[in-house]
């Protein structure tokens, strides 16, 4: 193993747990719930089944990225201890974290220019960007040089695919993503969007599936679609969800049959509270690596 720190951020959507056995460190996001301002700590401080009930009797939630001075602090002991780092962002396309990231870098570039700082656009999120994370924790355990997995993610990061459904929409209509109208028509429709991460790591809205049962069968579609040699996949299955546990084991369990040689079971995640904040509950994603996404 390498001896340089692997780091993320908490809109990873893993277990605080899963990124000790990883041995990857984070950074938190920071969310408002009613006027009250948490660390996104992955559950711990608020537990999901907590904060999303208080979301569905009707709380208000606003979110904040990593600023660069809390980077710049994140960073600071590890390259006091001699560490180098390998600091892989949330997407670009959704957040303006990333950047923040690299101008802290160079900041710290000129205080300790014997170390080395890399970071790396993921153009993921949620649990792709876990995803990722395992993948990388992977090579560097395998031996995998620190520039060189920097390489390795920059050359196979647009393989990992993001698809997305959600049931409710009353969160769209509140965060403004669509009207009050459509938002109407599409519950009495019983509207279920699938949307997906796109090549520039944003969220894409691609169709509108009537009913969950359909879309639910839809989402596996587009892994038969895009998943890496098709219903030979042999990669790891993330998911994760907001209060919806039976809708994604529903997607896990039609997976687990379309996909038979597959690493392991499919991993349910719970979707965290900066992105949980934006989507509400009742919203399922599907990760797995595939083809090149390319639009």
């Amino acid at each position: 193993m390498h001896d340089y720190i692997l780091s993320c951020c908490s809109t990873c959507d893993l277990s605080a747990q899963h990124l000790k056995e990883l041995n990857i460190e984070y950074v938190p996001f920071h969310f408002m719930l009613d006027g009250q301002e948490y660390d996104d700590d992955l559950g711990q401080t608020i537990p999901y089944e907590e904060f999303y009930h208080r979301m569905e009797e009707g709380a208000d939630t606003r979110t904040s990225q990593v600023n660069v001075s809390e980077y710049v602090a994140f960073f600071t002991p590890f390259l006091e201890a001699g560490k180098d780092i390998l600091h892989i962002s949330v997407s670009s396309g959704l957040s303006g974290s990333s950047q923040s990231a690299m101008n802290a870098a160079r900041i710290l570039k000129e205080r300790y220019p014997d170390r080395k700082l890399t970071v790396v656009d993921s153009l993921a999120a949620a649990s792709g960007y876990g995803l990722l994370m395992d993948k990388a924790a992977q090579l560097r355990d395998e031996g995998m040089p620190l520039d060189e997995l920097a390489n390795w993610i920059e050359e196979n990061k647009l393989k990992l695919h993001h698809w997305f459904f959600s049931t409710d929409l009353k969160y769209y209509v509140k965060g403004g993503r669509i009207s009050k109208a459509s938002g109407l028509v599409g519950t009495v429709l019983g509207i279920c969007p699938l949307l997906n991460v796109d090549k520039d790591g944003r969220l894409m809205p691609r169709e509108k599936v009537r009913t969950k049962k359909k879309v639910i069968r839809q989402i596996v579609r587009m892994m038969e679609q895009h998943a890496q040699n098709g219903a030979d996949y042999s990669g790891k299955v993330y998911l994760c969800q907001s209060a919806c546990m039976e809708d994604a084991q529903a997607v896990a369990q039609l997976v687990e049959e379309k996909f038979p040689h597959m690493d392991g079971k499919p991993l349910i995640n719970h979707i965290g509270a900066t992105i949980g904040s934006h989507t509400g509950p009742g919203t399922v994603a599907l990760f797995f690596w595939g083809d090149l996404r390319n639009n």
